[in-house]
C-alpha cells in the first residue's frame, strides 16, 4: 500500500513528505522494524519512541509517523496530533478495515473477562457461526490457535487488526475480543467497530496506572462510548451495551453507553436473571429468566460468579444477537474449563488442589468463597502481589485471605525491580491487621515453588489448596527478566513430590538460589 493511500483518511502535517513509498507493515517498536515498514513513534510511560526514529530508519523504515514537530529525515515524516490515536486507525486502513466486515463483541471488566469471552465464543460456535476470539490467553482464528504472549493485556493495535484481517480472510463472520483497561486507555482497541459491548464488573485494580478508580472506570467506559462511532455494516450492527445490574458501575455506564442497554444479574430489575440455582457435582444448574424467556442452563464452571459470567454471555448472544437459547445451552455446557480459572489439579491426592488467576482483592474473595463451598476442611491460600503495580492491593489481598482462608502463604508474584522482601512485608502488615499470627495462620515464603510445596504439606484429607494470581500465565518476572513459570506445572510438581508419583520438575526461579 502506498503511503499516500494509507494516510488518505487521516489528518497529518504534510510538510516533510519527500516521496510516496510502498508500505508493507506498521510497527511501533523500533526493534521489530523490517525493511519497508512504517514506524509509528509513541510517547510511552518510561521511554519516548521518537528517540528511536534513527534506529527504525537504520532497520529499514521507509516512513515515520510521530506527534512531535516535523524533523528532517531521509524518509517521509508525518506529524499527527496523537500518534497513539493514529496507530490503530492506520493499522485498520493497512488491513482494509477488517472490523467493518465482522460482527464484533467486546468484553471488559476487572474480573471474569476471559471466562465471559470464552463463553460467548462457545455459544457462537454452537450456533453455527464462523467465530473467532482474541483473549489475553490466545487468539483463535478458524482452526489456528495463536499465543498472544507473556503478560499481555489487549494485544497492540497492529496485532489486533492483523488478527481481525486473518479472520476475514478465513471467512469468519463474528469475533469476541477481550478488552482490558490498558488496551482501552492506550487506544489499542480503537478501530474495532464494536457492535456489542459487555461489562463483567469494575472493582479495585490497576490504580497504579490509571491513578484513581474514576480514571480506571472511565477507561472501561470508552468501550461503551465507542458504540456510537461504529459505522453501518452490511450485516447490521446492533450497538448494544450489556451491563451488570449488580455492579456499582451500572449507573455510571448506563449514562455513558451510546447503544441500547441490556442488563443482567441477580438484581430484581435486571432484564436477564437466574433463579432456582442448584450446586451439583458436575457444576451449576439454574434457570435463565427475563424478557419472555425461560430456559435451563448447565455450567461446568465453579462459583456463583460464573453464573454472572454466563448471564453476560447469554445477554450478548441470545438477547443481543438473536442466537437461539439452545445454542446458548450447548455452548455453555461444552466449556468444561478455562485455563487457569479455578482449574483443579488432580494427581490422586486426598485433598483438592486448584490454580486460579485471582489477582485482585475481589477476585481473591470470590475464589476463596467458592473454595469454601467445596470443603468442610481448611482452605490454604497461596498468592503474592506484583511489583511496580497498585500497592494498595498488597494489604487488601492479605486482609481478604485472612478473613476467608484458614491458612495463608504469601509468596512471589512478579516482583519486577522491587525488593520481594518489601512487598511481602507490606502484605504481612495487612495479614497482621486482621489478627494473623505469622508462623501460625500465615507465612512468608519468597520462593513460589517452595510456597506451593509448603501449602501442600499443610493439607489434610478434604482440605483445599488454592494457588492464586498467575493462572494461565507462562512467566514470572524478577528484575527485568521473565522466567518460564506455570502455576499448574508447579502444583503438579509439588503434588508428585508429596505423593511420590511421577510428575514434572519444579520450574526454576531465582529465589531458589537464596
Amino acid at each position: 500500500m502506498k503511503l499516500s493511500e494509507l494516510m488518505r483518511d487521516y489528518k497529518f502535517s504534510p510538510t516533510l513528505i519527500s516521496s510516496d513509498p510502498d508500505i508493507n507493515g506498521i510497527v511501533s517498536d523500533s526493534r521489530l522494524v523490517n525493511p519497508g515498514n512504517l514506524f509509528v513513534a509513541l510517547a510511552g510511560e518510561s521511554t519516548d519512541g521518537h528517540l528511536y526514529i534513527p534506529d527504525a530508519i537504520n532497520r529499514g523504515a521507509v516512513a515515520v509517523v510521530g506527534a512531535k514537530p516535523a524533523i528532517s529525515l531521509k524518509v517521509p515524516y508525518l506529524q499527527v496530533e496523537d500518534s497513539r490515536v493514529a496507530l490503530p486507525q492506520l493499522a485498520a486502513a493497512f488491513y482494509g478495515f477488517p472490523a467493518r466486515k465482522l460482527t464484533v463483541i467486546g468484553v471488559t471488566g476487572t474480573d471474569g473477562k476471559t471466562t465471559t469471552t470464552n463463553l460467548i465464543y462457545y455459544i457462537l460456535k454452537a450456533a453455527g457461526y464462523k467465530a473467532g476470539m482474541i483473549s489475553t490467553i490466545n487468539a483463535i482464528v478458524g482452526e489456528q490457535v495463536l499465543d498472544t504472549g507473556f503478560h499481555v493485556t489487549t494485544p497492540d493495535a497492529p496485532d489486533v487488526q492483523r488478527y481481525l484481517a486473518q479472520m476475514v480472510s478465513a471467512g469468519l463472520t463474528h469475533v469476541v475480543l477481550e478488552v482490558t483497561s490498558h488496551g482501552l486507555a492506550q487506544h489499542r482497541a480503537d478501530a474495532c467497530e464494536f457492535d456489542v459491548a459487555v461489562i463483567t464488573n469494575i472493582t479495585h485494580e490497576h490504580l497504579d496506572y490509571h491513578g484513581s478508580f474514576e480514571s480506571y472506570r472511565s477507561a472501561k467506559a470508552r468501550l461503551f462510548a465507542s458504540l456510537d462511532s461504529t459505522l453501518p455494516k452490511s450485516q447490521g450492527n446492533p450497538r448494544i451495551a450489556v451491563l451488570n445490574r449488580d455492579d456499582a458501575s451500572f449507573e455510571y455506564l448506563s449514562g455513558v453507553s451510546t447503544g441500547s442497554i441490556l442488563t443482567y444479574g441477580f438484581h430484581p430489575e435486571a432484564d436477564i436473571r437466574p433463579e432456582g440455582i442448584q450446586y451439583e457435582e458436575q457444576g451449576l444448574r439454574f434457570e435463565v429468566i427475563g424478557m419472555d424467556r425461560k430456559f435451563t442452563c448447565l455450567c461446568s464452571l465453579l462459583g456463583d460468579f460464573n453464573i454472572s459470567n454466563c448471564l453476560a454471555a447469554i445477554s450478548a448472544t441470545v438477547y443481543g444477537l438473536g442466537v437461539s437459547q439452545t445454542a446458548a445451552q450447548v455452548g455453555i455446557s461444552s466449556l468444561l474449563n478455562v485455563p487457569g480459572r479455578m482449574e483443579m489439579i488432580n494427581l490422586g491426592q486426598d485433598f483438592i488442589a486448584i490454580v486460579d488467576f485471582a489477582h485482585t482483592p475481589n477476585a481473591l474473595k470470590v475464589a476463596l468463597e467458592t473454595a469454601r463451598k467445596l470443603t468442610d476442611g481448611k482452605i490454604i491460600a497461596v498468592f503474592g502481589s506484583a511489583g511496580l503495580r497498585d500497592r494498595q492491593k498488597r494489604t487488601m489481598m492479605a486482609e481478604t485471605s485472612l478473613g476467608l482462608a484458614d491458612l495463608t502463604v504469601l509468596t512471589a508474584e512478579d516482583p519486577r525491580t522491587e525488593l520481594l522482601g518489601d512487598i511481602l512485608a507490606e502484605m504481612a502488615t495487612g495479614a497482621e491487621s486482621k489478627g494473623g499470627i505469622e508462623g501460625e495462620t500465615f507465612w512468608r515464603i519468597p520462593d513460589r515453588g517452595d510456597a506451593i510445596r509448603f501449602a501442600i504439606s499443610l493439607a489434610r484429607p478434604g482440605d483445599v489448596v488454592i494457588a492464586c494470581g498467575k493462572g494461565h500465565e507462562q512467566s514470572l518476572c524478577f528484575g527485568e527478566t521473565e522466567y518460564a513459570w506455570d502455576d499448574r506445572t508447579a502444583m503438579r510438581a509439588a503434588l508428585s513430590q508429596q505423593l511420590g508419583v511421577p510428575g514434572p520438575q519444579m520450574p526454576y526461579l531465582p529465589t531458589q538460589d537464596k
